[in-house]
């Protein structure tokens, strides 16, 4: 016959001794969780801090340089011109004025910072053009002074004035078509102009008016003291509402309206003929600033970087959806201006605005919401 034991329970010192081992792996399981999250959170925002750092140096400043040079050889074809006024002079005048449009264009998805609360996008892009009073200061005896230029309503100056006095209304001017006060005015608009667009740069890189340079503002996005970002994500996210505001602007302003009104009025560039290639500058701003780079080559610290080591597929569907929406606009017509009423035209120009559109909801409905999470 076996021995009839008891079942013996441990006495509590020992149930308390086990279970307080149990609590004090949890305890540490737990502590190595938020550890490991901690230091994931600090790497990510790391990342995107240089995202952001890049992204002022790399695209934004490059990009003003660039239009500073434009805009130095824009006053200087204009200067020619007014010594000497042929043909010749004005034409070299009215092909400087398209080339300073090629990097402000590209400007447009990053026209945050100085260029909106200093007030540089008015002073040099402001539009429609005021017709009437460009018309009425002409009729003025006023003098044309630097205090005087810089007076003026932001439609009385800047890129679209000196459009409409180098190319006329139906961009059919002539050298010899030029009175005295339209010489003098073009001048001191074109000079003007190369001064704000310094001013615009100088704002970038040194500061202007007793602010620090934006770069450094943009930069130290998520410093205790950094007042316009106090967190990375907000730098981050200013990039992604650049990009949106201006594919929203082509789509339905710029594209939107002439579909609309099948007329050249709403076009922006329509005294020089060259609308259709501020359609295409102002995509490739929105693909620069996805980028991190003004070559077509993704930056190795950029939106689009970063974005493809959340999501690849994603990085990889925005930059395909780019190339189209900058393929779309290639395929219409141009000028423009003179196709605006013609079926192919107008198709073409429907299809580049859904393209468009398309790369607009990416960026709205998932790259932002991204950034923002």
């Amino acid at each position: 016959m076996g021995l009839n034991r008891k079942l013996q329970l441990p006495s509590v010192p020992l149930l308390t001794l086990v279970c307080s081992g149990l609590l004090l792996f949890g305890s540490a399981c737990s502590n190595q969780t938020s550890i490991s999250s901690s230091e994931n959170n600090t790497a990510q925002e790391t990342e995107k801090s240089i995202v952001v750092a890049s992204f002022a140096s790399d695209v934004v400043v490059p990009t003003y340089e660039k239009l500073v040079v434009k805009a130095n050889n824009l006053s200087t074809a204009v200067d020619a011109f007014v010594s000497n006024p042929n043909n010749d002079t004005l034409k070299a005048a009215q092909e400087a004025w398209i080339a300073a449009r090629f990097p402000w264009e590209r400007s447009e998805a990053f026209a945050f910072g100085p260029a909106d609360s200093l007030g540089y996008d008015g002073d040099l892009d402001d539009w429609p053009v005021n017709e009437t009073d460009v018309v009425a200061v002409l009729k003025s005896s006023d003098k044309f002074s630097p205090e005087y230029i810089k007076g003026l309503q932001t439609t009385q100056k800047g890129f679209h004035t000196i459009e409409l006095l180098l190319f006329g209304d139906d961009n059919n001017k002539q050298a010899g078509s030029f009175s005295p006060r339209e010489l003098e005015l073009v001048k001191s608009l074109a000079r003007a102009f190369q001064e704000t667009a310094d001013e615009l740069l100088i704002s970038w890189v040194d500061g202007v008016a007793g602010n620090p340079p934006y770069q450094e503002v943009f930069a130290s996005a998520g410093d205790s003291e950094n007042i316009a970002y106090p967190t990375v994500a907000a730098a981050m996210e200013e990039i992604v509402q650049g990009m949106i505001g201006c594919l929203d602007e082509v789509a339905n302003e710029k594209i939107g309206e002439p579909l609309e009104t099948k007329s050249t009025e709403g076009l922006e560039s329509r005294f020089s003929n060259s609308s259709l290639n501020d359609f295409k500058h102002n995509i490739n701003s929105v693909k620069n600033a996805y980028l991190g780079s003004l070559d077509g080559e993704v930056a190795a610290t950029s939106l689009s970087s970063w974005v493809a080591k959340q999501n690849p597929e994603l990085d990889q569907q925005l930059k395909s959806e780019l190339d189209a929406a900058i393929a779309s606009l290639k395929a219409v017509p141009a000028p423009i201006e003179q196709k605006i009423t013609e079926t192919e035209a107008l198709a073409k120009m429907e299809e580049a605005q859904g393209k468009i559109l398309t790369v607009f909801a990416t960026v709205e409905g998932k790259i932002l919401p991204l950034v923002q999470s």
